[in-house]
């Protein structure tokens, strides 16, 4: 079976190479979430939902239960399909990027979320001033990252983050759902979400935490701490 590694945003499959090159396996997809350097097919809605049903729709595909990794709204994603469709997935993984009761969205999401001010945000989203606060927000390649947000991209997010407003309530997991093994990350000095909410996730899956000494590209900031854990996991399961 793959293992299967979904991004977040604003990334798109390339920011999984670095680390990809570290694994010793190599059966590993990247998907590209549609918007995200891949055109959304026609009618898609680009809503929490609708990539939900894409990406179980992608492992399906596969024919066999996986080992998944999610970060930031792939973390979400993940997330959501171990705790509803545990037969997809053998082993599942998150990093900076997980919902629960103690949940709540970053402001430059309420930004994204409120009509108009995001709109207004997305326009301002030029890929030197979003190179610049990727860079402030450690990521591993803000000018690559930056060169890939065009209009698609910029309409996934605002249709994304309005259909997510209440995803705290809607998606957080119940404490009592078993779900395959797991693993959980994040970054000490992550700007979006304190490690707080990784602790909290890790605790209703029953996983291990692991906070780094990092951003909220923990993960990517950290490889040579997380590439073990990672393999570590898939060998036991």
């Amino acid at each position: 079976m793959p293992a299967v590694l979904v991004h977040g945003v604003p990334d798109t499959a390339e920011l999984w190479e670095p680390f990809r090159s570290r694994l010793a396996r190599r059966d590993v997809v990247c998907p590209n979430l549609p918007g995200f350097a891949s055109p959304p097919p026609d009618g898609f809605a680009c809503t929490k939902d609708a990539y939900l049903d894409w990406l179980v729709g992608e492992l399906e595909a596969i024919g066999e239960p996986v080992d998944v990794v999610g970060h930031d709204w792939g973390g979400l994603l993940v997330q959501r399909i171990a705790t509803t469709r545990p037969d997809l997935v053998r082993t599942w993984a998150i990093a900076d990027g997980a919902v629960s009761p103690r949940f709540r969205w970053h402001e430059l999401a309420t930004q994204w979320q409120t009509p108009d001010v995001g709109e207004q945000i997305v326009e301002l989203m030029t890929p030197d001033a979003t190179a610049a606060a990727l860079r402030d927000a450690r990521h591993p390649d803000p000018e690559g990252a930056a060169s890939r947000v065009d209009d698609d991209m910029k309409h996934a997010v605002l249709a994304l983050y309005r259909s997510a407003v209440d995803v705290r309530s809607e998606w957080s997991p119940p404490r009592d759902r078993p779900t395959p093994p797991a693993h959980v990350f994040w970054g000490a000095h992550d700007p979006y979400g304190p490690p707080e909410f990784g602790q909290a996730a890790a605790a209703l899956a029953g996983a291990p935490l692991l906070v780094l000494d990092a951003g909220h590209w923990s993960m990517f900031e950290r490889p040579d701490e997380v590439v073990p854990v990672l393999e570590r996991l898939w060998q036991m399961a």
